[in-house]
């Protein structure tokens, strides 16, 4: 997965988050509160830049448009933006202070919270000027987002213009899917977007309800077809914390997704994170379905860290193919990220392959073998194509989804990657194992990539045989019985 190409704008009211973390060891002497030994502070994007910030990090194409002060804050924000590569649509006020949130940690615990803001709507001039600078961003982009949270950008002015509305028909108008992270209960302002995205309580809050009203299914479907109609709005994907999500589109029945089981350490900006990625893949013209597994998938990630942080595309990936019917099966590209990360550890990495087309006890010995040589055994499979110029056009008679899984189930393969090449040159430059083992039927000068290997610092092992143990014997076994029952 990758979001080559995809562009994408976030509009709304852009933050700077600050954290303050260290240890609470006694209590103050002065009031009864905790005292905080200060060990670290750091400041990242919060609100519409975090998830801005989001779809940087899946390498998407991005610029954030919103207002900021004329202050230091401002200065950090547009640094830190600047940083992450994306596109500075900011338009300083001479009469508002950036929005900061300060959040105390210890212990690994969030104690507090301080806001500076100021929850109004901008002035006539101010919402002007960000509107141009909006409407210029908007050109050649597949996507926008726009991110509200209540502090003004997207609010009506005195005048009765709305940032909102001026962006939804210049989207549409232009054929750009307008996403829209909600807040309050009055939803006329985004009549016209593609998908709003409330979570469970600004659902109950836009349908009249108290928050975390007990809804049933059926119930939940014709709230959501009621409000899609009152506002003028085509989908609503409910995000609904450890129950996944709900997407409501016309025509069709709701779709549900379950939440990955994760531990969760913070939720703030999960909601920015599923935003962030359903966009990204609106934009790459996945189906909306599709868009919203990927962007659960995401979300599960985020609340697995501590604080507002971003999911990069990395880590999607890693949460996808953790999802997949074959956690061990990588691509290249993510099992070298694996590898890093096992080296990290100190572990060493041992590499051997093959068709392993009908599992044997000489596979069996094989993968035990090897997988003594070191803490990692990684398994390189011959794709179906390369199998069959390598073996004949009846072979594989096992596909190579079926191999992998056949191979995952064995507790000793850590990993497996598929090669085409007729050999596994590449992959062993490529992942430059500490060991590289073959069977001892190959001598130490004809086994591919062992000079790469050894090059490197690893070494080879040559793996004892099983007599009479081969997938061709066992084919040529079955073939003389069948003849025999003719």
């Amino acid at each position: 997965m990758n979001f080559d190409g995809v562009r994408v704008l976030v509009v709304g009211d852009v933050m700077l988050d600050h954290y303050i973390a260290g240890q609470v060891k006694r209590i103050s002497p002065e009031a009864p509160v905790p005292v905080v030994s200060v060990a670290k502070r750091w400041s990242v994007p919060g609100g519409a830049a975090n998830v801005a910030r989001n779809l940087a990090r899946l390498g998407v194409d991005v610029a954030v448009a919103g207002v900021v002060g004329q202050d230091a804050a401002a200065e950090e924000l547009r640094a830190a933006l600047a940083a992450e590569g994306i596109g500075d649509g900011l338009a300083a006020s001479a009469f508002r202070r950036t929005t900061c949130k300060t959040r105390v940690l210890a212990q690994g615990q969030q104690l507090l919270r301080l806001d500076e803001e100021i929850s109004a709507p901008l002035a006539a001039d101010e919402a002007e000027a960000l509107e141009s600078r909006v409407l210029s961003l908007l050109q050649g982009r597949q996507a926008v987002i726009l991110s509200d949270y209540a502090k003004g950008v997207l609010l009506e002015t005195a005048n009765g213009s709305n940032l909102c509305r001026v962006v939804i028909e210049a989207a549409r108008s232009l054929g750009i899917a307008v996403l829209v992270d909600p807040k309050g209960s009055d939803w006329r302002r985004y009549a016209g977007a593609h998908c709003v995205t409330p979570n469970a309580g600004e659902f109950d809050v836009a349908c009249g309800l108290e928050v975390n009203a007990k809804l049933d299914r059926s119930k939940r479907e014709s709230l959501a077809a009621e409000l899609r109609a009152r506002f003028g709005i085509e989908r609503l994907l409910v995000t609904r914390g450890p129950k996944g999500m709900a997407l409501f589109c016309p025509g069709e029945s709701p779709v549900y997704c379950r939440a990955a089981v994760r531990e969760v350490a913070d939720v703030s900006g999960a909601g920015d994170t599923a935003i962030a990625t359903l966009a990204a893949c609106v934009g790459k013209g996945l189906p909306w379905a599709e868009s919203m597994h990927l962007a659960n998938a995401a979300a599960g990630v985020a609340v697995g860290k501590m604080g507002t942080a971003p999911v990069s595309l990395a880590e999607l990936n890693e949460a996808l193919r953790e999802q997949s019917d074959n956690p061990k099966l990588f691509s290249l590209p993510n099992l070298v990220e694996k590898i890093e990360e096992w080296r990290r550890k100190g572990e060493t990495v041992v590499f051997t392959n093959g068709c392993f087309d009908l599992l044997h006890p000489g596979h069996i010995s094989l993968i035990r073998q090897s997988a003594a040589q070191g803490d990692r055994l990684v398994v390189g499979l011959n794709s179906d194509a390369s199998v069959r110029r390598l073996k004949g056009p009846t072979r594989p008679i096992q596909n190579e989804n079926s191999r992998a899984l056949l191979l995952a189930a064995l507790s000793d393969v850590d990993a497996i990657v598929l090669f085409g090449e007729d050999t596994p040159l590449e992959l062993i430059t490529a992942l430059r194992p500490d060991v590289l083992v073959k069977g001892s039927d190959y001598s130490l000068d004809a086994v591919v990539g062992a000079d790469v290997v050894q090059q490197g610092g690893g070494r080879v092992y040559l793996a004892r045989l099983v007599d009479g143990c081969s997938t061709t014997g066992i084919v040529r076994k079955i073939d003389d019985q069948q003849r025999g029952l003719s």
